[in-house]
């Protein structure tokens, strides 16, 4: 839906962003990460048009950014940083504001800033000043704006920074139920919450894209990874497991109490003979070993991204 390719862009002698390629698919939340300076800013406003790339090209929904800005722009919500506010505006009238520069058609105006007002929950304060708003109340009429003449593609740039606890959990449910709608990228330095939120995350170092990695990608292939927890020696029900079918890769982990082996098994959901997890249950129950614990593992970000990092 949205891609750079091969981009180059630089201030003065400064490069910060060298030979990207990277594209954020439709439909898919994707988590742009990286340290202080990585970049994340720059790629982002390249992809939004903001900024042309000294080399390079950017491309939504197949079309040049450079060769057609108009029809590329209408396609993309933009939740900068510092958001645009205007805070001696109401909340409604900003948001018709931002529908006139958007091009929404006037007789439809009002219906589309009654849908977005419902949609990020701010109805109870649409004729409040926007100056006499909360932190939360701000950020949530910021991603208002985005979401002005409906595009297809919705960029954040660090949406929940800055906001109380409470606040963060209201603003991750308000992303993940647009992900549903809009191809949504969006930059965070709190890698939790990109576990929680994205399908993708990209990660950026010294302006180069070092990993690209799926956050779901073993549910996608049929794979699955469980730690299992069950009683009895670890080597003879590692070597019973590993008689399975669908499993593929056996490891024996530390004990974290007597008696008791834990062991991950990483593989296939199911083959002909069912469910991977259901054959667990048959051998253990038939080698008198009870499963004290069984859950699936995903890799986690901050182990992925402290090495990427290290060794980008």
């Amino acid at each position: 839906m949205i891609a750079l390719e091969h981009v180059t862009r630089r201030y003065g002698r400064i490069t910060a962003l060298k030979d990207v390629s990277l594209e954020a698919e439709r439909g898919l939340i994707t988590g742009l990460l990286g340290r202080n300076g990585a970049g994340k800013t720059t790629a982002l406003n390249l992809m939004t048009g903001y900024l042309p790339p000294n080399e390079g090209r950017v491309l939504v929904d197949g079309m040049d950014m450079m060769l057609k800005p108009r029809e590329c722009k209408r396609k993309i919500g933009y939740l900068p940083e510092k958001p645009p506010l205007y805070d001696e505006m109401t909340v409604t009238d900003y948001l018709k504001f931002v529908c006139d520069l958007r091009e929404v058609l006037p007789r439809s105006r009002q219906k589309h800033v009654d849908e977005i007002l419902e949609i990020c929950a701010l109805g109870s304060v649409r004729n409040r000043v926007i100056g006499h708003l909360s932190r939360g109340y701000r950020q949530r009429t910021a991603i208002a704006q985005a979401l002005c003449g409906n595009p297809e593609v919705l960029i954040l740039d660090e949406p929940t920074v800055g906001l109380d606890p409470l606040q963060v959990v209201e603003i991750r449910e308000l992303i993940r139920m647009l992900g549903k709608e809009h191809t949504l990228i969006f930059s965070s330095h709190i890698l939790s919450e990109v576990q929680q939120l994205c399908d993708r995350a990209l990660i950026l170092h010294e302006g180069r894209l070092i990993r690209s990695f799926d956050l779901h990608g073993q549910e996608k292939e049929n794979r699955i990874r469980l730690k299992i927890s069950a009683a009895g020696r670890a080597k003879d029900l590692e070597a019973a497991i590993r008689s399975i079918g669908c499993v593929e890769k056996t490891e024996i982990l530390p004990e974290e109490e007597p008696g008791t082996a834990e062991i991950r098994v990483t593989g296939r959901k199911q083959d002909e003979r069912g469910r991977m997890t259901d054959q667990l249950f048959h051998l253990m129950a038939a080698m008198d070993a009870p499963i004290r614990r069984m859950a699936p593992e995903r890799d986690d970000l901050e182990a992925v991204f402290l090495e990427a990092v290290s060794q980008g």
